[in-house]
């Protein structure tokens, strides 16, 4: 079956991905069942999107639910799901702040730009444009997302690219790069794709007191973090942070397509500056309410943090036990990594436990990336680990 599907694909598919060969067809938790009857377990969660597990008993009622009665209007008219759903993101957050829902991260990240550039917009002053990024940062694969993600090999063949993005190498060399023309200071807490580096607590908090003190806009993009993905509903209150725009997507709709920006400036973008076909719609909304109710109930009920220690300890263990091939162990509740001594030995590992069944991820150059399920079990964990285990003593 696998032969045909691959057939298919180098047909009529373009060549994007260089994709593990496999594929497929049904799930239950933390666990997937190939098209050629293998189970594996799951500690990617389609990269931190499948946050309540595969087959979902909440999320299939949701869609079947709504499907029978209304998927799809568009933004012409009333939306009832997503202005609850919008109530529940901004009441979760504690934020003061108002929602544009859009399909993807990379969407979300082109409203928060959006909103910036329009902030910097003002009658008899200097035109505000620039944006700060981070060096190893990911942001998105639009041209401006792209461009906005410092990482230069990704800007190969695309341009001309929008003018205004300015790369840091760190949180210390932004103060430097700040002029009249900078509007915005785009971040993420712990950088993902850039190899799940968490920044520093006390520089981030330093960093928002500086911009506030000369009105430059502070966005967070929460893109993998958000979502109870590291503990909270969203990293910026691990940080203690209040900030401009937040950016949301990835696991907030359970795997139904979802992006949010949410912002504090709720007068900046009027009638006409943006919009979107199918953002928010009945169908993506009404799921995103009921993973979020699953999820803030899970977390109410201390289980997550729970889950989120037992993961953290059996990666500790793994690290301690394999200090031949690890370096390092990061990261925030389910949200983990692990740096590997180099490159090579990385893909090693990664290849090696697809054949004991178990999916892991990469991130930046070296680093091992745990986003598991947030509703995995201790019992899901304990055989990836197994199985795990190995596949690194098999190396």
């Amino acid at each position: 079956m696998l032969e045909k599907i691959r057939e298919k694909e180098m047909e009529f598919v373009l060549p994007t991905y260089a994709r593990v060969d496999l594929a497929f067809e049904s799930g239950s938790g933390a666990k997937l069942l190939s098209v050629d009857g293998e189970e594996f377990i799951d500690f990617s969660s389609g990269i931190g999107v499948a946050s309540l597990g595969h087959g979902s008993s909440i999320i299939k009622d949701t869609i079947c639910l709504q499907a029978s009665k209304l998927l799809h209007t568009s933004n012409l008219y009333h939306i009832p799901p997503q202005s609850e759903c919008a109530k529940k993101i901004v009441e979760l957050s504690g934020y003061s702040m108002k929602c544009f829902f859009a399909n993807s991260g990379a969407e979300a990240n082109e409203g928060a730009i959006k909103i910036a550039r329009k902030y910097g917009e003002v009658e008899g002053r200097a035109k505000r444009y620039k944006v700060i990024t981070l060096e190893n940062s990911f942001h998105g694969r639009t041209i401006s997302t792209l461009k906005a993600t410092a990482q230069s090999s990704m800007h190969n063949y695309f341009g001309p690219f929008p003018d205004g993005f300015v790369y840091a190498k760190d949180i210390d060399e932004i103060e430097e790069l700040l002029d009249d023309h900078t509007v915005a200071v785009m971040i993420e807490l712990v950088q993902g794709e850039g190899g799940v580096q968490p920044l520093d607590r006390a520089q981030v908090k330093a960093l928002e007191l500086l911009l506030k003190s000369k009105d430059i806009l502070l966005i967070i993009d929460e893109v993998q973090t958000g979502v109870y993905r590291t503990g909270e509903f969203l990293a910026s209150q691990l940080y203690d942070i209040t900030p401009d725009i937040v950016t949301l997507a990835k696991g907030l709709g359970g795997g139904v397509p979802i992006g949010v920006v949410m912002t504090s400036k709720s007068s900046v973008l009027g009638h006409g500056d943006h919009g979107s076909t199918f953002g928010g719609n009945y169908l993506s909304s009404s799921v995103a309410i009921a993973v979020l109710d699953e999820l803030e109930r899970y977390k109410q009920s201390g289980l997550l943090d729970e889950i989120s220690i037992y993961f953290e300890q059996k990666v500790h263990n793994m690290y301690q036990k394999h200090s031949d091939l690890f370096v390092e162990h990061l990261g925030f509740g389910l949200m983990r990594g692990v740096r590997v001594r180099d490159a090579k030995t990385l893909s090693d590992i990664i290849a090696n436990a697809i054949k004991y069944r178990v999916l892991v991820l990469k991130a930046g150059r070296n680093t091992l990336r745990f986003l598991p399920p947030l509703t995995i079990t201790k019992e899901e964990i304990d055989e990836g680990f197994k199985r795990l285990e190995s596949a690194l003593s098999a190396l």
